[in-house]
Parts: C-alpha cells; structure tokens; sequence
C-alpha cells in the first residue's frame, strides 16, 4: 500500500524522498515557493553511486513509482499524511510559516520522524537522564516543540553524506557517501509497524537489477541514532575555525589521536545515559569513513557563507556533558570556536535568539 509521507526540507530530505519513491509512496517536499515550482515542473534529480559501479547513477522522481510534490509551507494540509519527516536544519523551523506548520502539524499528531543533526527537543524528553535538564539554550527556538508529544518524535541518524552542488539547480542532490539511516522506534507500535514497512519496501528496491545503497533500518533503542553524536563532535564541528573552514578528512585525520580522545569521550557520555556499546559505531569505522569526506561540514559550509545560526550539536553535547560532570576542554574549545565565528556574523555582536 502506498503511503503518503511529508518531508520538510527538499534539500537533503530529497534523499529519503528518492529511496520512498523507488519503494512505490508518495511524497511532498516542503520547501520555499520557488523551489517548489521547479520541482513540480522537472521534479528531482538524486545522483547515488551504486556498489562497484565507478560513476554516480542519475535517479530521476519523474521515472520512479510514486508520486512527488512540493509545496510550500502555507500550502500544505498535514491530515493527508501518515508520516512526517523534519529534514530542515534546526534553525529553519523559527521561520514563521514552518513554525505554523509545526503547529499543525503537532496538532494533527501525526508521527514524525526527524533526520536533522540536531535531535528535537520532544525526542530527548524520552531518555529519562535528560527528560530533567535544561538544554534549551542548544536550541534556536526551543518553543517551537513545545506542542509536541515526546512518543510521536523520534530520531533518524543522518548518517548518508550529500549535498547540492552549488553548480546545479536546486533540484539537484548529489550523495557522497552512501550509508545508511538509522531510525530509533516509536513508542507506539502502531507508528513502529509503519516504520518497518517502509523499511522493508526500501529494502527490496533494486536498480537494473541492483541494490541500491541507503537504507532505512529500524532500532529499538533510542541511542542509535545519537552514535551520530561522536562523529559530529570529532569532524563536522572541528572544521570550524578561527580562519578558513577545513574539510572533514582533514579535522579529523590531522590528529588521529585527538579525534579519537574525543571521540570516546562523547561515546562514553551516551553510554553514560543508557546508550549500550552496540548502539555505536567504533572510532575506527569511522575514521575510516572520513578518509573520503573532502569537504567541510555543512555547519562550516554554512558559517562560512554568513549564517548567524546553524544546528548547535556541539552545544547541546557541552550542556549535557557539564550537567553530567563529564566536561572536555577540546569540546568546550570547540563551542568557543563555534560561537565566535557566529558572533562575528551579527550585525551589532547581538547573540539573542530569535
């Protein structure tokens, strides 16, 4: 059966979209107007490189089984679907028409199942350590998931590599490392059943006769998905700095054995609030993954073009570590970092929030 699933944000949420719509459901993107327009006249193009193939695939949503639409954020009526996706950076829901939407959306109580970097605050509220503490300030606008439901939130690791090539048109997604996303359950089943159908239909996708990488796999423990936690705060943050961004590769190979040292400290602080070993991905793995990301982070890519705010993980794990008694000089260094270089970028040195 084909289900219909809403995803905010057409630019990295075109990826789960395109592996949706290879499975035969329907989506609509949520964007700006006028991205929503180009999608609706040539829809989307995903470029994935399938395994031991040498060039990237050309996946296009006019070819594939389900039906793809955009709309912009006032356009959009959340009692069609069954499903909803928050593939937005963080601070894109203090827009006032997403924040509408939000609203919405909250009130619908539909399931929503987030792929940003930045987990939802509803989401943190299921891991009982957290559920008490005070980490608001990580966030942009933490009102806006105040009308949330923590069991109707969960989490989505975003651990596939992709970007727009700044090149092509909007409709353009280009996946640099295709691995898979790794989703914590709901705490209803019903939501859960949903969840491994989609699952299993992503599964059995093939292109000319081929597995296609990217997968959506479903866990029951809610700290797979924040494995994502160490990576972000060994690499992604880290190429942040006090000149020109670096790329990952680079913050994360220059010194191996403090990426590691960080690494573990990060893993150490999940296991510290019931995250098993199992729930994480060795440092190893990851560093090994690394080798291939040549770029900077999409949070350095960011700042570096002028954003006065991005997803602040790297000040949540901060707030979380000083409640825990478990600080680390690096990541506080790291956060430093981080706000000087948004600081810089507004107008005035006004470090409010919105």
């Amino acid at each position: 059966m084909a289900r219909n699933v809403l995803i905010l944000g057409a630019s990295y949420g075109s990826l789960l979209a395109t592996k949706l719509l290879m499975a035969g459901h329907n989506v609509t993107l949520v964007c700006r107007k006028k991205t929503a327009e180009l999608i609706n006249r040539d829809g989307t193009e995903t470029r994935i490189k399938l395994r031991d193939e040498a060039m990237h695939r050309a996946i296009f949503s006019r070819d594939l089984p389900g039906i793809l639409d955009a709309a912009a954020p006032e356009d959009v009526d959340p009692s069609r679907y069954d499903l909803v996706g928050l593939a937005m950076q963080e601070p894109q829901y203090a827009n006032h028409t997403i924040r509408l939407l939000i609203i919405r959306i909250a009130e619908a109580k539909l399931p929503c199942l987030s792929i940003m970097n930045m987990p939802p605050l509803p989401y943190l509220k299921r891991i009982p350590t957290l559920a008490g503490m005070a980490l608001e300030d990580a966030y942009t606008n933490a009102q806006v998931w105040e009308r949330f439901k923590p069991g109707l939130v969960s989490l989505c690791s975003p651990d596939p590599q992709a970007f727009r090539p700044p090149e092509e048109a909007a409709n353009v997604l280009h996946v640099g490392l295709p691995t898979n996303f790794k989703a914590a359950a709901f705490k209803d089943e019903t939501h859960n059943l949903l969840l491994r159908e989609l699952e299993a239909d992503i599964d059995a996708v093939t292109l000319d006769g081929r597995d296609v990488p990217v997968k959506l796999r479903v866990f029951d423990s809610p700290f797979v998905p924040l494995a994502k936690w160490s990576m972000l705060l060994t690499g992604n943050y880290r190429c942040i700095t006090p000149h020109e961004p670096r790329s990952i590769r680079d913050a994360v190979h220059d010194d191996l054995k403090l990426s590691r040292s960080i690494y573990d400290h990060v893993d150490a602080l999940v296991r510290r609030l019931g995250a098993a070993p199992k729930d994480q991905v060795p440092f190893e793995k990851y560093a090994k993954a690394a080798e291939s990301l040549l770029k900077p982070s999409s949070a350095a890519r960011a700042v570096a073009g002028g954003a006065p705010f991005i997803e602040r993980v790297d000040l949540l794990v901060k707030l979380i570590s000083h409640e825990l008694g478990m600080p680390n000089a690096e990541i506080d260094r790291t956060v430093e970092i981080v706000d000087q270089q948004l600081n810089e970028k507004i107008v005035g040195g006004w470090t409010g929030r919105p």
